[in-house]
């Protein structure tokens, strides 16, 4: 067991306003299964690239005994042709082929992957591969970020049962299932700390909850006595002011008892009032400081708000024996000819209604036509459907009918799209700028993000910008497909009470579990 040491570490990018880390000290140990948990942009992929060494200019000192190896691997365009037992030593050197063969098998996954051009391997064969290359070496710490981002649920299965059996490793992840699943220690990027804690991340949530419970307690035990206080200084302050004004001048009829050379002891009795008055306002100076320390970390998700249209019919989208294929060679399944042109089934016979008021999940396999189905609903509400990668490949057989005057919000699950600023893209997109803006900060993306080109943006914060502009859009029926890979898991949970607050119709796919068991109120199975 060995020891990874961070000290006084500060970070931040050229030409970024702002630090990524500050001051950071924090031990962890080599044989722990560490989840790593932060906001959106708070800097987890950073800190990996900076223990990798593939960032190098920072203030403090980072010290390890340990080798660091990196999911996922960087693969190069002519890669992407290639099989991925050619070049897997480029990958991890001294890589031995029996002992990833030895990883494959425990991912429930055939040798015949690693003869494949890479470029033909799916989302979970890839995923699946190169977990196992990571996993083959000996006495590597592995710094795993975001291995179930587009795997189906089965896959995700797969992947949780495989790392339950490691240990050794910094796991990135929003899945509370897979964190709950696979670690046995948090670290944990707060607003303004940084917090190492064992356990998992339920116990974390909750020991959170407690502790952030505590502070507001407290909090609210310092504003009374802060207001007592300036009650109390109030007084003294007017009773020393009133006194000091008796100083001089006074009526002998009135003031028989008064003589000159009272003045003095009125004086001496103003100046005591006056260094009360002083120490009470330094009590409340301190009472504001330890205040002000509480709630620095505390989570506050504001309650995010959508305007659902009604739509006056009650079913919205009905399938009758529906079925989609695509052109030889576009996607996987049984083969059926019609006409010249040989087409591939990806489902058939589907039966199903999404009526207003409902969240329906599509649930299945990667490939298996969820996506598919998304576009053919879309295509049918023609401002959306216009120009959908695919649609022209699509054969369609049996029923899908969607009510008439149909409005749609669709978020797709690809943000490569997103180019330059935000400002630019609510005017392309005919969004109200400043409510665009608002929602973002509600979803935290810094103001500073505002300036930025969504080019320089992480995953999970052009995911973001997807989310917001849908939101902003008020629709009868909103599509959202895979919205939350790379979505933190505070988000996540904001996103989880707006849709249970405002109910709004959905058709969804998502593979986070527990997204689906809170969200959904129907599954069809693809």
């Amino acid at each position: 067991m060995a020891q990874i040491s961070v000290s006084n570490l500060t970070f931040c990018y050229e030409g970024s306003f702002d630090n990524i880390f500050e001051n950071v000290s924090f031990l962890i140990d080599t044989d722990w299964k560490l989840g790593f948990i932060g906001r959106n942009g708070k800097g987890k992929t950073t800190f990996l690239n900076l223990l990798t060494g593939k960032l190098s200019d920072y203030q403090g000192h980072i010290s390890a005994s340990t080798v660091f190896d990196y999911f996922p691997y960087h693969i190069a365009e002519e890669q992407m042709e290639q099989c991925f037992a050619e070049f897997m030593e480029q990958l991890k050197p001294e890589c031995e082929l029996w002992r990833v063969i030895c990883e494959l098998e425990k991912l429930h996954l055939g040798t015949e992957v690693l003869y494949r051009p890479f470029r033909t391997l799916s989302h979970g064969e890839r995923t699946k591969v190169m977990l196992a290359i990571l996993f083959s070496g000996e006495n590597d710490f592995l710094l795993i970020d975001e291995p179930t981002n587009h795997l189906d649920q089965a896959s995700r299965d797969i992947v949780k049962e495989y790392l339950q059996q490691k240990k050794g490793f910094i796991l990135v992840s929003h899945d509370r299932d897979l964190l709950d699943a696979c670690i046995d220690h948090v670290l944990v990027l707060n607003r303004s700390t940084i917090e190492v804690q064992s356990g998992n991340f339920s116990s974390w949530w909750e020991n959170k909850n407690r502790m952030d419970a505590f502070h507001e307690a407290e909090n609210e035990k310092h504003k009374r006595e802060i207001r007592r206080l300036n009650k109390a200084a109030e007084r003294i302050r007017e009773w020393a002011d009133k006194s000091e004004r008796t100083k001089i001048g006074f009526d002998p009829v009135k003031e028989h008892d008064r003589c000159l050379n009272t003045r003095s002891y009125i004086g001496a009795k103003t100046k005591k009032m006056q260094s009360r008055r002083t120490q009470m306002e330094k009590r409340i100076a301190d009472e504001i400081e330890q205040k002000e320390g509480l709630l620095q970390d505390i989570e506050r998700p504001v309650d995010l708000k959508i305007m659902p249209l009604q739509h006056h019919k009650e079913v919205l989208i009905a399938a009758r024996d529906y079925g989609i294929a695509y052109q030889n060679g576009q996607k996987g399944g049984d083969a059926a000819e019609s006409g010249c042109v040989i087409y591939k089934q990806v489902f058939q016979n589907l039966n199903f209604e999404l009526k207003r008021g409902e969240r329906v999940f599509l649930h299945g396999e990667n490939g298996c036509g969820k996506s598919s189905l998304i576009k053919a609903v879309l295509a049918r509400c023609v401002s959306d459907g216009k120009g959908l990668d695919g649609i022209s490949a699509m054969q369609e057989s049996g029923i899908l009918t969607t009510a008439s005057g149909l409005i749609v919000s669709y978020i797709n699950q690809d943000t490569s799209h997103l180019r330059g600023t935000l400002k630019e893209y609510s005017r392309k997109n005919n969004l109200d700028e400043s409510l665009f803006l608002a929602i973002l900060r509600q979803l935290d993306l810094e103001r500073v993000q505002f300036v930025k080109h969504m080019e320089e943006y992480s995953e999970g914060q052009k995911k973001k910008v997807l989310i917001a502009a849908s939101l902003l859009k008020s629709a009868h029926l909103y599509i959202w497909d895979e919205p939350l890979n790379y979505i933190d898991v505070f988000s996540r949970m904001q996103i989880e009470n707006l849709i249970l607050a405002y109910q709004p119709t959905m058709l969804l796919v998502e593979h986070d579990v527990r997204f689906r068991e809170r969200i959904a109120t129907r599954v069809v199975e693809l």
